[in-house]
C-alpha cells in the first residue's frame, strides 16, 4: 500500500498550513527523511521530509492551498509499486512540466542565440518556463526569483547561487540576466547595461522595482508580519532612545581571537553574542525591560529569552534563544548561531519562535546607521544595533586630557512600551549596555 504524505501539525496551536513548494515532482524518487516539500503556518515556515522511501506517485494538494494538518497531500509508492502516477494533482507549475521534457530545453537554448528583445515590459509573451521549472529541481530559490527567471527565459541550473546553501538570491539573478551573455541589449535606446560597470565585469545596478505595475498575492509570512506589526503599533506606546557607542574595544578583542575561537569550538565569533550579553547583564539591573503587561498586571519573567531577529529572502522571523541569561559567552554564540541556521534553512521548530521576553536586531548588518525597531509581542522592548563604522571621537585619558581619535563606533536604539517602562529606566538601562560594552572585561571562551 502506498504511504501516505500528510500535512503535519507544527505545535499545538496550528491547525493548518499551505504548501508554497514542491520539491519533487510525481515520478521522482524519493528518501526517506529527505525533504520532500516546503510549507508555511503562522509560526514557522518549514521543510518537511518525506515519511519513507519510494517514488512520489501523487500530489493531492498543490502549492500555494492551505488546508488542515493531518490532511492527505500526497502518496509515496514504493519502487516498482507503480510506474507512473497517474492521478496526481499537481502544483501550478505542474502543467509545465507534464509538457514534453527534453526539446523544451533546446528551445531556450535557441531563443538565447537568437537575441531576444531585453527584458522589459514590451518581452514577447513566451508561454514557456519548463527549463525554469526543471532547473528548481536543483537550484534553491525563492518565488521572486523564479518568477524573475520564467519571465526572462533563464533556466535556474545555469545561475550560481550566493545564499546560505547554495540558495539563489535576486541578486544573483539580476546579475545573472544582466550579464553580457545572458541578456543582449535592446535593439535601440538606453538599456540597464548603459550604466557604470563594476570594476569585476560589467553589470547594471539592480532596478528599485523588478516588476513595476505587478500585482502579486502575499505570502503567508509577510501577511503574518503585517497582522503583527499592525497589532504592536495598536497595543504598545512606543517610544526610542538611541546612545552611541565606543565599540573600539570589542572589535580589537574580536579580531585578536576569532581565529583561535573558530578552530577551538568550531564556530565562528561574531559581534552579536557581546551584544546580548550586555544587554542581560543590564536586564538583571533593570528586570521590567524583561517584563510583559497581562491585563492590568506586570508579568516579571523568571527567565530572560532573548529574540533574534533573523532576515530571510521571503520575510522576517524572530527564533528565541531560551534562558539566556544561564548561558556562558561560548553558549550565546553557539545559540545564535544554530538560530539563525536552522532559520535560513526551514529547520526552526514552533517553539523555537515562541516565549521570547526581550528582543535583538541588526540593521546595522545591511548599513544602516540605527533603526527604530517596532516591539515584538509580547515583548515590551527591543535594541535595534546599527552599523560599525570608524568615526572621530573626543578622548578624555586617566589625567582629563582629550584628544580626537578615530574609533569605532555603533549606535544602539532602545524601543520600549511606555505603559509600564519610564524613559528614566531606559536610559538608565542604555546607560549600563554602553558601559558594559566599553569597558568589557568577561572572557569570551
Amino acid at each position: 500500500m502506498p504511504t501516505d504524505i500528510i500535512m503535519p501539525q507544527m505545535g499545538e496551536s496550528i491547525v493548518e498550513g499551505t504548501i508554497t513548494k514542491w520539491l519533487k515532482k510525481p515520478g521522482d524518487k524519493v528518501q526517506r527523511d529527505e525533504p520532500l516539500f516546503e510549507i508555511s503556518t503562522d509560526k514557522v515556515d518549514a521543510e518537511i521530509p518525506a515519511p519513507a522511501s519510494g517514488v512520489l506517485q501523487e500530489i493531492k494538494v498543490s502549492e500555494g492551498t492551505t488546508v488542515g494538518v493531518n490532511t492527505i497531500v500526497g502518496t509515496i509508492a514504493v519502487d516498482g509499486e507503480a510506474a507512473a502516477p497517474a492521478k496526481s494533482t499537481a502544483p501550478a507549475s505542474a502543467p509545465e512540466k507534464q509538457a514534453p521534457a527534453k526539446p523544451a530545453p533546446e528551445k531556450k537554448e535557441e531563443k538565447k542565440s537568437a537575441a531576444p528583445p531585453a527584458p522589459t515590459s514590451s518581452a514577447p509573451p513566451s508561454p514557456a518556463p519548463e527549463p525554469s521549472e526543471e532547473g528548481e529541481e536543483e537550484a534553491r530559490s525563492s518565488p521572486l526569483v523564479r518568477k524573475i527567471a520564467r519571465e526572462h527565459g533563464v533556466n535556474l541550473s545555469q545561475v550560481s547561487g550566493t545564499g546560505l546553501g547554495g540558495r539563489i538570491t535576486k541578486q544573483d539573478i539580476m546579475a545573472f540576466i544582466e550579464r553580457p551573455s545572458a541578456a543582449p541589449s535592446a535593439p535601440s535606446g538606453p538599456t540597464p547595461q548603459a550604466a557604470a560597470p563594476v570594476p569585476s565585469r560589467p553589470v547594471a545596478p539592480p532596478t528599485p522595482a523588478a516588476y513595476p505595475g505587478d500585482l502579486v498575492p502575499m505570502t503567508n509570512m509577510r501577511k503574518i508580519i503585517a497582522q503583527r506589526m499592525i497589532e504592536s503599533r495598536r497595543t504598545s506606546a512606543h517610544v526610542h532612545c538611541m546612545y552611541e557607542v565606543d565599540f573600539t574595544r570589542i572589535v580589537a578583542l574580536r579580531a585578536k581571537h576569532k581565529n583561535a575561537f573558530e578552530q577551538r569550538h568550531g564556530v565562528r565569533l561574531t559581534f552579536m553574542p557581546f551584544f546580548v550579553r550586555a544587554a542581560i547583564i543590564a536586564i538583571q539591573q533593570w528586570p521590567i525591560i524583561n517584563a510583559s503587561i497581562e491585563g492590568e498586571n506586570l508579568r516579571y519573567h523568571r527567565y530572560i529569552n532573548v529574540g533574534i531577529a533573523v532576515a530571510l529572502d521571503w520575510g522576517l522571523i524572530v527564533p528565541v534563544l531560551k534562558n539566556a541569561g544561564d548561558l556562558n559567552f561560548l553558549g550565546l554564540q553557539r545559540g545564535i548561531t544554530d538560530l539563525g541556521e536552522r532559520a535560513r534553512n526551514k529547520k526552526l521548530k514552533p517553539e523555537d519562535v515562541e516565549g521570547s521576553t526581550f528582543t535583538v536586531t541588526n540593521p546595522g548588518q545591511f548599513g544602516a546607521v540605527f533603526g527604530l525597531p517596532i516591539i515584538n509581542q509580547p515583548n515590551s522592548a527591543i535594541m535595534g544595533v546599527g552599523g560599525i563604522t570608524k568615526q572621530p571621537l573626543v578622548v578624555t585619558d586617566k589625567e582629563g586630557n582629550d584628544s580626537i581619535a578615530i574609533r569605532s563606533v555603533v549606535h544602539l536604539t532602545l524601543g520600549y512600551d511606555h505603559r509600564l517602562i519610564d524613559g528614566a529606566v531606559a536610559d538608565q538601562f542604555m546607560a549600563l549596555v554602553k558601559k558594559t560594552l566599553e569597558t568589557w572585561s568577561e572572557e569570551i571562551g
